[in-house]
């Protein structure tokens, strides 16, 4: 035996050895579940949240268990904030966390503050205390997460209190369940769908004469989608996708946690027009009562023969913004890392697992029903004049009453505040607003008469509407401020994929923070590359606030 075979045999086999007791643990969680590559994200969410990590051993063992490679199952497992990977000899995390959220919404609201009160006042070895990315709870801020249960108004008495009683399990807010639903007439349509009374073309002229968009943020015609759709050779598939990520948006959660079957039936209705085979729910990790509720009301469709079992499929996001955008969505439900694909081809050509796939979001599904009832000309009428539409605006920031605002599409952000929110909060004047969440841009009040929707004269600033989240600020706010706390996010949920929006909005956060004069030079080039060269929207987008601050807030550079 040479020295090299001595030595090699000395160190023992290569890579991390097999622990037994784990492997048990695993197949105990995962019990009869088909061991699918796409469910892997699932798995890791069965692990994550029995034993408040994802150690070493449990990796290895589900990578033994799923026939997998070790680094597919880290390069999964460490994409996502919400999974807390331990590596041998390192410390497990705190058995309790508290979120903060530190968006924009809940910045204005003093969520620093916050979070420096709780850092103070924990034990750092029972509670761990994070920042978060918007949680949906803005017209609540500061908003916080404490284990399950979600906080509005949060305060460092309330969260500590919570933490010392273990008030920390979800909180279920009533809602319209299954029975209520179908007394006031639901799964109606979806039956006169199913037999024929009304017909798939029907339905797609109603949707097109009635204007409706996709409401999640590119605002594509939803009756020409299902046409494309229907257009490629079956089989098709059809994703919903709920991770409302864009700060400042809420929209969707409130309506899944008041009326979650209003949204399933249009989901049934569009995955029949378009003949899917199986509809995958994408729904954010960060809404946990909405999660529960929808666990339960596909139950109950099942048990109610109205959908057939497994036919909506529940996925679980675990917190990655950038799963927002649809192929990247697609990636997620597949098993993998969210990162976007190159297009073409687009999805409703090659989508989820390479089939044909119609993509909505929640508050589109949910308009469906209503509009068919009532008629595609009520719906176009409820908009401004070539608006057509109403839309739901997910109010935030310095008004009186902030919330969800059934408003008219083109309305103005002036109309919102003062028409539907109160007003500006009490000693507070108007100074500027995003217009679309934190992709959308940052505008001053002297803009505050343009009508907010897809295109026009909002296109024409450099600004869109994208989810309808509106962010109201004062002149108690800083644009430079508001502007780093938006470019820190899209920082951080950069899916580092390509070097433009990896590179770019690290070094847009470091120019802003730099001290002196701004570099406006280096600001707009790092600007041109993003835009032309980045491959989704958040890279082609996050530049947006940064265009507004040097445009349009001189004095607050």
């Amino acid at each position: 035996m040479t020295v090299q075979d001595r030595r090699r045999r000395d160190r023992g086999p290569k890579g991390r050895g097999l622990d037994d007791v784990a492997l048990r643990e695993v197949r105990a969680l995962l019990g009869s579940r088909e061991r699918r590559r796409d469910l892997l994200i699932e798995f890791l969410h069965l692990i994550q949240d029995k034993y408040g990590c994802l150690s070493a051993s449990h990796l290895r063992a589900l990578a033994e268990d799923m026939r997998l490679s070790q680094a597919e199952i880290y390069e999964v497992a460490s994409f996502y904030d919400h999974f807390d990977v331990v590596k041998e000899g390192d410390v497990a995390p705190a058995p309790l966390t508290i979120r903060v959220c530190d968006s924009i919404s809940c910045m204005l609201a003093g969520a620093e503050d916050l979070v420096a009160g709780l850092a103070a006042g924990v034990d750092p070895n029972a509670v761990r205390v994070v920042r978060a990315p918007c949680m949906g709870r803005c017209a609540g801020a500061p908003a916080a997460r404490i284990g399950d249960r979600e906080v509005d108004h949060a305060t460092t008495e309330s969260l500590l209190d919570m933490a010392r009683t273990g008030d920390t399990a979800v909180a279920v807010p009533g809602y319209t369940g299954l029975a209520a639903y179908r007394a006031e007439g639901g799964y109606q349509l979806l039956a006169k769908m199913r037999s024929g009374e009304v017909t798939a073309e029907a339905l797609m002229a109603t949707m097109q004469s009635a204007g409706l968009r996709g409401l999640g943020g590119a605002g594509f015609p939803a009756g020409k989608k299902w046409e494309f759709v229907r257009s490629y050779p079956g089989p098709r598939l059809m994703s919903i996708n709920g991770d409302e990520g864009e700060p400042g948006t809420f929209k969707d959660r409130v309506y899944l946690e008041r009326d979650p079957h209003r949204t399933l039936e249009g989901a049934l209705i569009a995955a029949h027009a378009v003949q899917a085979e199986r509809i995958y729910f994408y729904m954010r990790d960060e809404y946990p009562a909405v999660l529960h509720i929808l666990r339960t009301e596909i139950a109950a469709l099942e048990a109610a023969g109205l959908a057939a079992p497994g036919f909506i499929e529940l996925r679980r996001g675990a917190g990655a913004y950038i799963c927002g955008e649809e192929s990247a969505m697609l990636e997620s439900i597949e098993g993998k890392r969210g990162l976007p694909r190159h297009r073409p081809p687009y999805i409703a050509e090659v989508g989820l697992f390479g089939r044909p796939t119609l993509n909505h979001n929640v508050e589109t599904l949910w308009w469906i029903r209503d509009i068919v009832e009532k008629g595609a000309e009520w719906f176009a009428a409820l908009g401004k004049p070539g608006h057509p539409g109403v839309r739901s605006w997910s109010v935030s920031g310095r008004v009186k009453n902030p919330g969800v605002k059934l408003a008219p599409a083109g309305v103005t952000v002036r109309e919102l505040i003062e028409q539907h929110c109160g007003g500006m909060a009490d000693g507070h004047v108007f100074k500027a607003y995003l217009p679309g969440g934190a992709s959308g841009g940052i505008l001053p009040a002297s803009m505050g008469d343009i009508p907010l929707d897809f295109g026009g004269e909002l296109a024409k600033q450099g600004a869109f509407v994208g989810s309808h989240a509106v962010v109201v600020f004062s002149d108690h706010d800083s644009a430079k401020a508001a502007t780093l706390n938006l470019l820190k996010f899209f920082k951080h949920e950069s899916c580092g994929q390509c070097t433009p929006c990896r590179e770019g909005t690290g070094k847009m956060v470091a120019l802003l923070q730099k001290d002196g004069v701004l570099d406006e030079v280096g600001l707009r080039d790092l600007e041109t590359v993003m835009r032309d060269s980045s491959i989704c929207g958040l890279g082609q987008a996050a530049p947006n606030p940064v265009n507004h601050l040097l445009t349009h807030f001189r004095e607050d550079i």
